[in-house]
């Protein structure tokens, strides 16, 4: 598309309604995410029975799938890790073009793995997760400043909520259309190009944040490294137990999402495809409800609050539900979507709602996508860690066992961690003047 027509949505926009322009960018930035998503989790659809046991020096015999879900993490760790940097220096301009060579490069990478005999193509599955780890960065980027921001927020958020269920979804169609287990990634990225660009465009048409948007959530500037180490020093007390818990809630909604077959095989759902999508379904709803809510907030701190409060009965929640399952209050199906609604009622403002508040609280000029992916770096290595303890370290467990063992892990000690870092924030913007 022209950059003529281009320049005309983007003047059009600048005096769009906030109806309009939130629906517009709701759209551009969950279709790109959701998209995103096909290059990068499909191949978790398949169990890959079929496949024998990788001999790792030194370490022991490990799963083939979870050799492969090890190999995309590793390689999405490290892009989070460099996203730390890229994201928090990238300028608007670079954001759009940035994002379809990174998906590009993990598109070709699918390939590479159909064609690699197992288990080397594991290597591929690495490649694939280096630059995918930095979309949601880029995507955000367009959204964040914004006095609408936790509705768009919820919006591109929902995406990565019924993405995964949706792609494994389309995966699953594909294998039992014949597709082999190997080219099933690849076709199924495929499939998602021309939403994918039609998206992209649309992102890189959006007005940056008007002066109204700047007055009520502080200006957002690229960081240089002086200016991270600063705002680290800064507000530590309360960002290392946001930074502690995140690593268990990555790693237990990583297990969740990778293995979300083998669990609903074991809740006696593994003959029904579908209920990959149906159950986030619910899920999505509930979690956008809640944080598009948080638009009505204007006070920061209070906002600031709230979020702290959401995420904290989110794994509150995580706690009850399994509780309730153990009880028989309620059947597999509904425990997976309960818990799955309290695990991310407090993963998902990381991305969206948490650090864009944060930053307005305090009352400096930055940009949530560093401390994002601050978080999401730390988060990635807990991921990788819980894996091999599961595999190496319990593997006469079921996935079943093992993943209500660490739900009552995860709800204990994630919603402390809450409660401290909501204390030292409502203590540290007391003086301040909310925005």
């Amino acid at each position: 598309m022209s950059d003529g027509l281009r320049a005309r949505l983007t003047a059009r926009l600048q005096t769009a309604s906030p109806v309009l322009f939130g629906a517009v960018a709701t759209f551009a930035a969950f279709t790109t995410y959701f998209s995103m998503y096909a290059f990068r989790k499909p191949y978790g659809a398949a169990t890959w029975d079929g496949v024998a046991d990788v001999e790792i020096p030194g370490v022991g015999p490990l799963d083939y799938k979870i050799v492969l879900v090890i190999s995309q993490v590793f390689g999405y760790t490290l892009s989070k890790f460099a996203g730390i940097k890229v994201i928090s220096e990238m300028s608007a301009a670079k954001r759009a073009y940035a994002l379809l060579a990174f998906i590009g490069f993990a598109h070709a990478s699918l390939l590479l793995f159909a064609i690699l005999p197992a288990p080397y193509n594991a290597v591929a599955m690495f490649l694939n997760g280096l630059p995918l780890g930095m979309i949601w960065g880029l995507t955000f980027g367009f959204l964040e400043g914004r006095r609408i921001s936790e509705a768009l927020g919820a919006g591109l958020s929902a995406s990565y909520i019924v993405a995964s269920g949706y792609v494994k979804g389309a995966g699953a169609w594909l294998v039992s259309q014949g597709v082999p287990d190997v080219w099933m990634p690849f076709l199924t990225g495929a499939a998602f190009w021309p939403p994918l660009l039609l998206a992209v465009w649309l992102l890189s048409a959006l007005p940056p944040p008007s002066a109204e948007d700047e007055a009520a959530r502080t200006r957002r500037e690229p960081m240089d490294a002086a200016a991270r180490t600063a705002f680290l020093k800064q507000f530590w007390p309360g960002l290392v137990p946001l930074t502690v818990l995140y690593v268990l809630l990555t790693a237990y909604r990583d297990f969740r999402d990778n293995f979300a077959a083998e669990l609903w095989q074991a809740l006696g759902y593994g003959s029904t495809p579908s209920v990959f999508a149906t159950s986030e379904n619910y899920v999505a709803f509930g979690v956008m409800l809640a944080l598009g809510a948080m638009m009505l907030v204007k006070d920061n701190r209070t906002g600031l609050m709230l979020v702290h409060a959401l995420m904290a009965a989110g794994t509150a929640l995580v706690g009850l539900s399994t509780a309730m399952f153990e009880w028989g209050w309620i059947d597999g199906y509904w425990w997976m979507v309960t818990v799955g609604l309290g695990l991310y009622l407090a993963y998902v403002p990381y991305g969206c709602v948490l650090f864009d508040r944060l930053i307005a609280a305090v009352g400096v000029t930055a940009t949530a996508g560093f401390m994002i992916y601050v978080t999401d770096a730390s988060g990635y290595l807990g991921s990788v860690a819980l894996m091999l303890y599961r595999d190496l370290g319990t593997p006469d467990m079921s996935w079943l066992a093992f993943f209500k063992g660490f739900s009552w892990v995860t709800t204990v000690t994630c919603t402390v961690l809450y409660l401290v870092s909501m204390a030292y924030f409502w203590n540290r913007t007391r003086s301040s003047d909310a925005r």
